[in-house]
Parts: structure tokens; sequence; C-alpha cells
């Protein structure tokens, strides 16, 4: 029997997706903040009909694999987009010298960080700092590092993880936009990732105590961002863009929070850190797969 991902149904709505003029109109055109705040009230209706048809829907529209789901049904199409995963189904290289990513994903724009400045498409470029809002000397802190940005389909396991063994040294949220966060839209919106919502989540990574820095970027659809490391009853939305000192300790693959539909995360690194070599454009990663190699000892020594 075909499969739904195979299906002609299927085959046409991805040929009226990817007509680009279109997918932008349908995905941006419309009142973002409200279509969002609508998705996230009705993504959680737990009537059975609702909750069968909008779960369908989903995974007519995109690809969605539950077979790794830690359960076999969901409440609602919200529980479905923030499922957890059974024991085991992500592995974490556990090798010292790696910097896992933090989530599933496809590798979009990477490489140095130059000039305060790195791309969210080739030919389009942003400033670190407007990311970061406006913290100049965090960004001159990634001055020569690497960064790699990472990007969420809505049918991914949404949970990310810490890259590795880790302290979380602050948290601040960042009022923004919810443009739509693929290579359409950001071929089309300049600076888009300093326009969305987002968080700045400051780590120091390892024994030597590297700062990298996590940039979850919010998109529209997203109904909120959730950390579970924070206090309970901590609402990011509330903190006004306060800066949250924090002082939770994680270990490499360990549960960090989740995005409640697809989005992007860029990850921010030292100069040092370099991404794997096989790694390229367009890649499928899976969390707790290889991402960077820190720096050796030799070259901090």
């Amino acid at each position: 029997m075909m499969t739904v991902s195979g299906s002609p149904l299927r085959r046409a709505l991805a040929r009226v997706g990817a007509q680009e003029d279109l997918n932008f109109l349908l995905t941006n055109r419309l009142p973002r903040r409200l279509a969002t705040c609508f998705m996230g009230w009705f993504s959680r209706i737990e009537q059975p009909l609702v909750r069968d048809l909008s779960i369908a829907t989903w995974r007519l529209f995109c690809d969605v694999d539950l077979s790794d789901a830690r359960e076999a049904k969901f409440p609602s199409l919200h529980a479905a987009f923030i499922r957890a995963l059974r024991p085991g189904a992500r592995p974490i290289a556990a090798d010292f010298t790696i910097l896992t990513s933090p989530s599933d994903a496809i590798l979009g724009a990477h490489g140095r960080i130059e000039a305060g400045r790195l791309f969210q498409i080739k030919g389009l470029s942003y400033r670190l700092a407007d990311l970061l809002g406006g913290d100049a000397q965090l960004a001159d802190a990634h001055e020569g590092g690497s960064y790699a940005t990472l990007r969420l389909t809505a049918g991914m396991y949404h949970r990310f993880h810490a890259p590795h063994d880790l302290r979380v040294e602050s948290v601040r949220h960042i009022w923004g936009d919810t443009w739509n966060v693929n290579p359409i839209a950001l071929k089309r919106v300049e600076a888009l990732f300093c326009r969305n919502e987002r968080a700045v989540l400051r780590l120091r990574v390892a024994e030597a105590g590297h700062a990298v820095t996590l940039v979850p970027v919010a998109a529209i659809l997203v109904a909120g961002l959730r950390l579970g490391f924070l206090p309970e009853g901590t609402a990011l939305r509330r903190t006004g863009g306060r800066t949250l000192p924090c002082t939770a300790r994680l270990a490499k693959g360990d549960e960090m929070g989740w995005f409640e539909h697809g989005s992007t995360i860029v990850v921010l690194a030292p100069a040092g850190f370099t991404l794997l070599p096989e790694l390229t454009e367009g890649h499928r990663l899976r969390m707790g797969e290889p991402l960077m190699r820190l720096p050796s000892t030799a070259q901090h020594a």
C-alpha cells in the first residue's frame, strides 16, 4: 500500500510548496503573530476528532516519523509536536573532543564569524550583535569562531539537547516577529533571524570552559519555547528581556528544552572550534551526531 509520503496528493502539495512566490505569500503574508497564537491554542485541543484530523493533516504536509517516539498515542497535535523519544533513539557521540548537534536539523549556512558578521544564506549576511540583542561584548567573544545554522522542519523531533557537558550561565529572551525560517524566506527577508523572537543561551562547555552560545529562533506557528533547566514556572516571555543568571549543569545529551513547532538554532562557538569537514549545507543531522570539533589542548596550552 502506498504511504502518505509517496502519494500523488503529497507530491502535488510538494510541487505547490516549491513555487517560491506562492510559498512566501502563504507562509509570511498572513497575520503571523495572530496565526501563531491561534496555532498555539488549536494544537492543544484534545477532542479526538479534531486531534486525529489535525495529526493526519500535519502528516500529509510534512515528513513525520513517529516510530521513535516514546508514546504510541498522543492526546493532541501539540503533544505530537513536542513528543519525547524512546530511550536510545538518538545515540550521543561520546568523544570528548566533539560538540554534537543539539537537535535533529538540516544544516544551513555555516562557517567562520568574521568582522562580526555571519550568513543566513549565501550572499546575505547579518550582524552577530543584532542576533544577540545588541550584546557587542558577547559578539566579540565569538569573533573568529565558527557558527552553524540548524533548521528544524515542522515534522522533525522538536526537542533540543546539551551538545556537550556544560553549565548554563544565563538565558535572555528577545521579543520579535515570527517570519518563516525556510530557505525561501531567508533569501527574501534581510537579517531575518535578528527580527524573529529568540533566546540567547550562554554556555560554558567542558573543563576548559569554552564559551558556546545557542540561539533558538522562533518562527511562524511556533507557540513557544520551553527550557526545562529553568526553575519551574519561569515564563520567558514575561522576563522583559532581562538576562536570567543560571547555574544549571547538564551532561552531554541531556534535554535542554523544546520548540512547539519547527524552527532554527544558531550554534556559535569561539575561535578554535571547527565544523566537521564532511558536513555541507543541506546535510541532515540527528541530535547527538558530531557537529564541531573542540580546540586541541595544544592550541590553547
